[in-house]
């Protein structure tokens, strides 16, 4: 008997109690796991409904074609055709897969031919247009980066890199060169004919200074002013704060003109450029932003520069208003035109590693002065960008770095206090170490008459200039009213009539004369 499942004769029969069918054992009882009834009546079925059947062994009857010769050879030509067949199709797989892999490597192999003669190609041309960029009048490079600029962003954010992967760079031209020579002839010759104005502050003033006012410009969360500037015809204070804004403040009527949001971190320095009109701001976010004075009042980013791939420390204006520079962590210094935004050259120092934390310019222009964290100050040449002096001796970082008006001094404050250098000889002809060991020195700074300089750390002391030789007295001691202990910025108003001090708290101190405030008032 058959199976009433498969038809076939049953290897393991069993039959059913229920309906008396007979079943191939293995089939039935997958059936019944799955669906629990019997395949043919629908009846429910269990396995305890199911009885062996006892039968002798079957053995299954050859195919009628294995029962002959002929039939077996048959069968074998039958499975060698289809052999043959598979083999066929085989061969023809393999030979299109060779021929799609050939036409492959012959792809790839084009594409590198013409990979590499685009980029010899790139490489020439980016030569040349440097070479031509050098050669060509800035007045038209400067038209050109103005035309490439909108929303105060650079549009050209990832400019051309050379085959070292550095930024290509189109240099100090030679109208820029002759421009700068040309100020420093000027400021030269006026120095030799300078006098100290008679509406300078007199050392009597200086020795009854106090606090004045203090003006809470910064937030409260973050708190700090780290940086700040003076614009003297216009009496206007910039500050740069730990809250990653800068403030134009206008001291006459103690109101805030603009507050300039837009870095994500820590303003470290501020500078008035362009007769006020623009403020130059860098910040720990390894950018510097050039912010433009608006009808409103308001000052609006001109300007997000990203030259830099670490903290900004320190911004300096060149006298003729037209270019300023920037000083990093990443110890390179990048001089800018300040029209156009445009980096005209980065300069690394090659035998050094230390990255710079404070930089001004000569008051002539022609010579730029940098302090490093590593407690070096080097003097370059600005037309040359070739370091032509370096002075040691400080220990920690150099905070601050200040040109006296005469030319010829040089104040360099660090940890262990302040430092002056002749810049004539090159030689340190004195110190002042006014703190203890643990409070450094945060801020340095000569009058703009070059007759008083004033150096702050957990205090504001005043000293009056003198030569080389004599004795620079100490005029006044001003208290740090901030609570903090660090005086981390200061600045001589016009004719040193009042000092602003920033610390490390929110508040902008201004110390003067009372009567005198009261009458400009």
């Amino acid at each position: 008997m058959n199976c009433s499942i498969s038809g076939e004769v049953p290897e393991d029969p069993v039959v059913s109690k229920k309906s008396g069918l007979l079943f191939e054992k293995r089939l039935i009882e997958r059936h019944i796991s799955d669906y629990g009834k019997c395949p043919v009546t629908g009846e429910p079925l269990t396995a305890d409904d199911i009885i062996p059947v006892k039968t002798g062994k079957i053995v299954k009857p050859r195919p009628v074609q294995a029962a002959s010769i002929p039939g077996m050879l048959g069968m074998f030509q039958i499975e060698w055709d289809g052999l043959m067949l598979s083999n066929f199709a085989l061969e023809q797989q393999l030979h299109t897969a060779r021929q799609e892999l050939s036409h492959a490597l012959y792809q790839h192999d084009a594409a590198c031919r013409v990979i590499a003669r685009l980029k010899k190609e790139r490489d020439e041309a980016r030569g040349l247009l440097a070479q031509a960029e050098r050669q060509i009048p800035m007045a038209a490079t400067t038209a050109v980066g103005a035309t490439a600029l909108s929303n105060g962003k650079r549009a050209a954010e990832d400019e051309e890199m050379g085959p070292d992967g550095k930024k290509i760079r189109p240099g100090i031209s030679n109208s820029v060169i002759e421009t700068l020579t040309e100020c420093n002839a000027a400021l030269s010759q006026q120095r030799k004919k300078r006098q100290i104005p008679a509406t300078l502050a007199s050392v009597d003033a200086l020795e009854r200074y106090t606090q004045l006012n203090s003006y809470p410009l910064h937030k409260t969360n973050k708190p700090g002013i780290l940086s700040l500037d003076i614009h003297y015809p216009k009496d206007l204070i910039a500050t740069g704060g730990v809250d990653s804004n800068a403030v134009v403040f206008d001291r006459p009527s103690g109101q805030i003109i603009s507050t300039l949001s837009g870095h994500s971190k820590r303003v470290t320095s501020v500078k008035f450029a362009s007769e006020g009109e623009l403020v130059v701001s860098g910040s720990a976010d390894k950018t510097v932003r050039v912010w433009q004075s608006s009808e409103n009042g308001n000052y609006d980013c001109r300007h997000v520069l990203k030259d830099h791939t670490a903290e900004v420390q320190a911004v300096t204006v060149h006298a003729t208003n037209n270019y300023f520079v920037t000083a990093s962590l990443d110890s390179t210094w990048c001089f800018y035109d300040l029209a156009s935004g445009l980096c005209l050259a980065q300069v690394a120092d090659a035998t050094e590693s230390e990255g710079y934390t404070s930089a001004a310019f000569h008051p002539d222009g022609l010579i730029l002065g940098t302090g490093t964290s590593g407690s070096l100050v080097k003097i370059w040449d600005v037309k040359s960008q070739a370091n032509v002096a370096r002075f040691d001796g400080h220990v920690g970082s150099v905070t601050a770095i200040s040109f006296s008006e005469n030319g010829y001094f040089l104040a360099t404050a660090a940890h262990d206090g302040v430092k002056l250098w002749d810049l004539r000889k090159l030689k340190n002809f004195r110190n002042f170490s006014l703190y203890d060991e643990n409070t450094p020195t945060q801020s340095v700074q000569f009058d703009h008459s070059g007759s008083y300089l004033a150096l702050g750390g957990s205090d504001i002391r005043v000293f009056q200039v003198a030569s080389v030789k004599a004795e620079w007295n100490h005029i006044k001691t001003l208290p740090d009213l901030s609570g903090t202990g660090k005086a981390t910025c200061l600045k001589f108003g016009p004719d040193a009539k009042y000092i602003a001090v920033g610390s490390m708290d929110r508040n902008l101190r201004i110390f003067g004369l009372p009567g005198e405030d009261q009458m400009e008032s």
